[in-house]
């Protein structure tokens, strides 16, 4: 088994800052149905051109993250997502 930890860059849509922290209240509650696991979730003001939220999550393995990512009720929600997103980054990390 091979784990897996990402680290998210997220900036919200102009405007909807609150409804993307709300969409992501919502998908984020879904990870630890597929094995993985918040480790860290921080939301700043995304001033400047820096993200609005930046969160750390781990997960089993490739296949965990797969199966977080195409959960229905999830993939419900990709027309929220793409009105309050802006712009997202996701890479590997190691935790130190």
């Amino acid at each position: 088994m091979s784990e897996l930890t990402l680290c998210c860059l997220l900036w919200a849509a102009p405007g909807h800052e609150d409804a993307m922290t709300h969409y992501e209240d919502t998908v984020l509650a879904l990870v630890a149905g597929h094995g993985g696991q918040v480790l860290q979730r921080v939301v700043g003001d995304g001033a400047d051109g820096h993200p609005h939220e930046v969160q750390v999550y781990r997960f089993a393995d490739r296949a965990a993250l797969d199966g977080y990512l195409a959960d229905p009720r999830r993939v419900h929600l990709a027309a929220e997502r793409d009105r309050v997103v802006a712009r997202t980054e996701v890479f590997p990390v190691q935790l130190r």
